[in-house]
């Protein structure tokens, strides 16, 4: 539809009172504007592939019916075992992921790369792969450094306050300012040790396990920004602010 001034001009017979640049644009019919269509976006990490050392197996089993979350349907997942001098490590994969072993790094692609779903899913498998392989190759840590006045944490092969979940578990006794003793008991596949009083080293394979319970324990301990107290996890900071003056 055309706007108000070229409808007013456009009315009129000749347009000998129009400035000469301006003729053509009025004596051409309007046409609609053509935009170029671009290819879909890739994602860059999902297309990366998969870095394997040597002493790593990377093997896809056949699909089999699972049911993935709590009210998800089964589908046929592909399973990838991953075997390291660390440990190993079994992941399902999406029916919509295929992984390409024609080379010795695998590359993972989908089957519709316009479906936001398939796109999202793509970076977060390759992710989660190069995680695991890294994680039974070299292993995943997280250090734990406590800022405080008598903050120091201890590992203790039993707990008053807790009940081992499995045979063996140790538990983190932390002591950040409370009156009682905070124990948590460490998740299976996870290794913690004290270098220091005031550092706690986590261990494990699964790098999201690690970090969940570094989370945990942070929790008990988050730092204040007015006296910079608290557990901090691996090269965390915090800015401080100017003490409230009433």
């Amino acid at each position: 539809m055309l706007g108000p001034a070229r409808r007013r001009i456009a009315s009129y017979s000749n347009y000998e009172s129009l400035p000469s640049f301006l003729v053509p644009a009025f004596q051409a019919p309007a046409t609609m504007r053509s935009f170029s269509t671009t290819p879909s976006c890739l994602s860059k990490i999902g297309s990366a592939p998969l870095s394997i050392p040597p002493e790593v197996t990377f093997n896809v089993l056949p699909p089999k019916m699972m049911s993935i979350g709590k009210h998800g349907r089964a589908q046929p997942y592909r399973v990838v075992e991953i075997k390291g001098p660390l440990g190993e490590i079994s992941m399902p994969i999406p029916p919509f992921i295929t992984i390409d072993r024609s080379t010795p790094a695998p590359v993972l692609s989908i089957e519709n790369t316009e479906e936001a779903k398939q796109k999202a899913m793509w970076g977060t498998t390759r992710a989660y792969l190069q995680n695991h392989i890294l994680g039974v190759s070299e292993g995943h840590s997280a250090i734990l450094r406590m800022v405080g006045v008598g903050y120091r944490a201890t590992v203790e092969p039993t707990a008053t306050t807790v009940q081992p979940e499995y045979p063996g578990q140790q538990f983190v006794n932390l002591k950040v300012g409370y009156s009682h003793p905070v124990e948590l008991g460490i998740p299976k596949g996870v290794t913690a040790s004290t270098p220091q009083p005031t550092r706690l080293l986590l261990e494990g394979i699964e790098r999201e396990v690690v970090m969940q319970f570094a989370a945990k324990i942070r929790m008990w301990r988050k730092p204040e920004p007015y006296k910079g107290k608290g557990i901090f996890v691996n090269g965390e900071t915090i800015k401080l602010k100017n003490k409230k003056i009433k």
